[in-house]
């Protein structure tokens, strides 16, 4: 059956949804990410963390800040846009130009601002040129991996590390969001995201539980509701080694998920530090506010525990915009977020690699107006 109007407005809605989700959350969560519970609602109420806190920067408050969370997951998907630019060369998508893509990100770590050296449009937002507690581990591993001398020992290995925390996960959404009428298998969206993880985090679970959100997002793109997607996800977890951590975790929330909803019940899922804890805490809090009008209440939930709020809440953002949309999102946090108009953008050019890419580039190149934009590699 042939891709009607409707079908494509609604894909535009949940990646932009998914990957703007993703930011509000991951910002709502991140002044009070080393809060305890007592002090999250001695400051903020009792039902949680319901609006931005102030930051003060310069003595002046703002409201909205993403962290590194975003900022990656948005250079995994210029990554992505710019591996299937690639694909003119008769190559095949190459998950490794995501690495590429994150050592931009650490450039912007380590410089003040751009300095004119880098191709490609999203490495020039000087937006993104700011420290947002970056994970140690992800710094560590992007600059061991420039000690390679040639650009094959730089990007595509596996980082060498025992890390199984949560910044491998919380950027993996991306690999689920491509166009469900592309047929791409769900092995090959595990696949891929386990592999991008695997760039910073060594350990098997840290790779496994972000090929599991790939996949979780994968499946409600194709349709499936949030129940449903979780099955699949649980039914294809077995064909890969190292998963037991990770189908445990998903477990406990489902068990969980049978209770009123509460934080008290959120933190008896662990902190969010560790990768599957970090996936089970947010789809619990899906679980627990599932509807579309419920977007609120379930990041608040997400965000309010004496844990890794940002991710937590990045991740439950991620998959609850894929759900519902763009429009489901809530409009007195949407407004105010960081970068909006960036994040916006790139979901846009996500979209157009990926569902009319012969327009843009290929017979209309190799060299376009769009590859100077995402160069492929």
């Amino acid at each position: 059956m042939p891709l009607t109007r409707s079908d494509l407005e609604s894909y535009r809605s949940r990646v932009r949804g998914s990957l703007l989700g993703g930011a509000i959350g991951d910002a709502l969560g991140g002044p009070v990410e080393f809060w305890d519970l007592s002090r999250i609602r001695s400051t903020c109420g009792p039902d949680g963390v319901r609006e931005y806190q102030s930051e003060h920067i310069g003595g002046t408050p703002v409201y909205g800040r993403i962290t590194d969370d975003t900022q990656m997951t948005l250079f995994t998907v210029e990554g992505m846009i710019r591996a299937s630019v690639r694909t003119d060369r008769g190559l095949g998508f190459t998950v490794a130009v995501t690495h590429h893509a994150y050592d931009r990100w650490l450039d912007t770590q380590q410089l003040s601002g751009p300095d004119g050296t880098h191709d490609g449009w999203l490495i020039n937002q000087r937006w993104l040129y700011s420290q947002r507690a970056p994970g140690t581990t992800c710094l560590t591993a992007l600059r061991e991996a420039r000690k390679g001398k040639r650009a094959a020992e730089q990007f595509g290995a596996q980082a060498t590390n025992n890390s199984k925390g949560c910044g491998g996960v919380m950027r993996s959404a991306p690999f689920g969001l491509l166009p469900p009428w592309i047929g791409q298998p769900l092995t090959w969206v595990y696949e891929s995201a386990a592999e991008a993880a695997g760039y910073t985090h060594g350990h098997p679970t840290g790779q496994v539980a972000s090929g599991t959100l790939a996949v979780l997002i994968a499946a409600i793109m194709r349709g499936e509701s949030l129940h449903q997607a979780i099955d699949t996800t649980l039914d294809l977890l077995p064909k890969y080694d190292a998963n037991g951590e990770t189908t445990a975790a998903i477990n406990q929330a489902l068990t969980a998920s049978t209770n009123p909803p509460s934080p008290e019940s959120m933190e008896t899922l662990g902190g969010g530090w560790i990768a599957e804890e970090a996936l089970a805490m947010s789809i619990y809090a899906c679980l627990a506010h599932p509807e579309p009008d419920q977007v609120l209440d379930a990041l608040a939930l997400a965000v309010t525990h004496s844990g890794d709020s940002d991710s937590t809440g990045a991740i439950c953002g991620n998959i609850l915009g894929a759900l519902h949309g763009e429009t489901a999102l809530p409009p007195e946090l949407a407004f105010e977020v960081e970068g909006r108009g960036t994040i916006l953008e790139l979901a846009d050019d996500f979209i157009f690699e990926f569902t009319q890419s012969t327009r843009l580039h290929s017979d209309y190149g190799p060299h376009t107006r769009w590859t100077k934009r995402y160069p492929g590699w």
